[in-house]
């Protein structure tokens, strides 16, 4: 099974992330999964729609030509989801979102779920990706952190600096725990990378669920269902596959803009 993941971030300019990311993925893939990793170029670099609008086209665009590569399942590998549903509706293999499924998943494990992003700004888009998913009676409230991507990449390397960011998402989701969260998500790949080494963490008795090796999880059980009888995507209504020449014309105007990412030696988790 071929798992493509594509990221939004540039592999060089982002590789502390990028390279790292790609390499616990791949050390976590199950038997025979193969995870090819991509990123963008240029990257999703302002915090705006109109910049998550000419990313999120692109990745689609990219994910066309991965599927014709023989990719059986892609993941998006940006927690705002941008363009999810249109890559659902462009690609003939199933199509996950780092947002979606974490959410989604999150609500099997408690009735009501908290979202700690990493930066006061994106409060408002993961309540727009609530409202999105009809998840408003299931979660209770996006909660954020005071940090950027410098602080994760210094973080991955620097104990001190990983037990700042750590405090603030404790101190962050106590909030939304009192208000009645049972598991809390950290928004992100940057979060998610961090703190994969946590294991049964809890905040005030919520559970932590990390959205990285969940969706990696996930992506495998899509291609396996698939392979085993045939389920995928439902084409009866919202995603509707688009035609070929539909698909042909977006990598026409869109393409072209896929930067591998090499998974980096001595990092795996």
């Amino acid at each position: 099974m071929k798992v493509t993941w594509h990221m939004f971030v540039h592999p060089v300019h982002q590789a502390a992330y990028t390279d790292r990311i790609a390499s616990y993925v791949s050390s976590i893939a199950g038997p025979d999964v193969e995870f090819e990793f991509l990123g963008l170029d240029p990257p999703d670099s302002e915090v705006h729609r109109v910049s998550e609008l000419r990313t999120g086209a692109q990745v689609v665009a990219n994910l066309i030509e991965a599927e014709r590569r023989g990719a059986d399942v892609c993941v998006m590998g940006h927690f705002q989801d941008p363009c999810l549903w249109e890559a659902r509706g462009a690609l003939d293999i199933p199509v996950l979102g780092l947002g979606e499924t974490s959410m989604l998943f999150a609500c099997m494990y408690g009735r009501r779920v908290g979202v700690v992003t990493i930066s006061p700004k994106f409060i408002h888009w993961h309540e727009e990706q609530i409202h999105r998913y009809h998840l408003d009676e299931r979660i209770t409230g996006v909660a954020a952190m005071e940090t950027s991507v410098e602080h994760y990449v210094a973080a991955l390397d620097d104990r001190a600096a990983y037990e700042a960011i750590r405090a603030q998402f404790i101190d962050a989701g106590r909030g939304l725990v009192a208000a009645g969260a049972e598991v809390l998500i950290p928004a992100g790949g940057l979060p998610a990378l961090l703190f994969r080494e946590e294991r049964d963490w809890k905040v005030d008795g919520a559970a932590v669920l990390n959205p990285v090796p969940l969706v990696a999880k996930q992506a495998e059980v899509a291609g396996s269902l698939r392979a085993l009888n045939g389920f995928t995507t439902s084409r009866h209504s919202s995603f509707e596959l688009a035609t070929e020449s539909a698909r042909d014309e977006l990598v026409e105007h869109f393409g072209g803009h896929a930067a591998p990412v090499r998974p980096a030696d001595g990092d795996r988790g």
